[in-house]
């Protein structure tokens, strides 16, 4: 059965009925009123006669003076009473819209929990399906897809020994297999710099187990594959960076050791969003920091070794791949290119 009391007389306040009513104020200003009439009717009949002109005024403002003042102490307190029981229901109606707020928020809250813990859930088992798929190419050699790569260019060229100095003469155990396996090619070195698109991206996975296979390159995709996990983790994707292409002729200066604003144009990466997270993350987090100056170093190094036997085009096309992309954020946010 629903409850028709008004919730401004359950507080003690009165309510719109009793704004019409007369209250205890208005019956003691009427009585004080009437006591004052008899009481100056009754001076004025036992006054002695022939009061002045003078004396009728002071007479008639003994009589509503007072009266004046008591009924305006009454219009004062019928109006402080109305005041106050208004704030009474305007405080009850904020309440009222407070408590159906965070009912809804917490209903909605509650309703979008279970969709968020899914996707995250998606997303932790797409990284780990990821990260299986990459060790399963990395362990096995697939014949099929192992295309010879002698009759193509080098990707990087071999350091020559010190002159003066000998070969360390080899042992009589056979030839190493490091020995026999042809050299890492320019596309597969690039393509291994791009990372695979997909888990379908069969080319891909090859060139990465050709560049995991020889043992500098190696060190420069585990750097890489490093610090890309570690910028996904800020919500950083190379794929979302649009840096600005520098001329080939710079990335040959900068591989030959000029370092500044002659060569700023490497760094083409002007996202400010990704620049702020990575320089906080690398003020905050030890381990992300040392992974960025080991990965610094690292294409640094390789690409150093790189350039002396790519042409422009190659340069170009490397400068567009994953890796290098988080070489010019890593780079800028340290300072290398200012």
């Amino acid at each position: 059965m629903p409850d028709n009391s008004d919730p401004q007389q359950d507080l003690g306040f009165p309510g719109r009925e009793d704004d019409r009513r007369f209250s205890t104020a208005d019956i003691m200003a009427g009585l004080l009123s009437v006591v004052w009439v008899i009481a100056v009717l009754a001076y004025v009949f036992t006054a002695p006669e022939g009061t002045s002109a003078l004396g009728l005024v002071m007479t008639l403002l003994v009589v509503f003076l007072p009266l004046a003042l008591i009924w305006a102490a009454v219009t004062t307190l019928r109006s402080v009473r109305i005041l106050r029981a208004e704030a009474a229901r305007l405080q009850t109606s904020v309440d009222a819209m407070r408590n159906a707020y965070v009912a809804s928020q917490q209903t909605a809250a509650a309703a979008m929990r279970p969709s968020v813990e899914k996707k995250l859930e998606e997303l932790a088992q797409a990284a780990r399906q990821t990260e299986t798929t990459l060790a399963t190419f990395t362990s096995r050699r697939d014949t099929g897809l192992t295309v010879p790569s002698a009759d193509r260019k080098a990707a990087l060229i071999a350091p020559l020994p010190a002159s003066g100095t000998e070969e360390q003469p080899g042992l009589a155990l056979g030839t190493p297999a490091e020995a026999l396996r042809p050299p890492l090619s320019v596309p597969d070195f690039i393509r291994a710099l791009q990372f695979p698109e997909n888990p379908d991206d069969r080319d891909g996975f090859r060139a990465l187990r050709l560049a995991l296979e020889d043992r500098d390159v190696a060190k420069l995709i585990r750097a890489a594959q490093d610090v890309l996990t570690l910028l996904s983790q800020e919500g950083i994707y190379m794929d979302d960076l649009r840096p600005d292409r520098a001329r080939p002729e710079l990335w040959r200066r900068f591989a030959a050791g000029e370092r500044g604003r002659g060569v700023a144009a490497v760094g083409g990466v002007r996202d400010r969003s990704s620049l702020a997270l990575t320089a906080g993350r690398m003020r905050e987090d030890p381990v992300f920091r040392d992974a960025g100056h080991h990965f610094l170093r690292t294409f640094d190094r390789t690409f150093q070794a790189f350039e002396k036997n790519a042409a422009d085009p190659e340069i170009a096309e490397l400068a567009d791949t994953r890796t290098a992309r988080a070489f010019m954020l890593f780079g800028r946010v340290m300072g290398v290119f200012d």
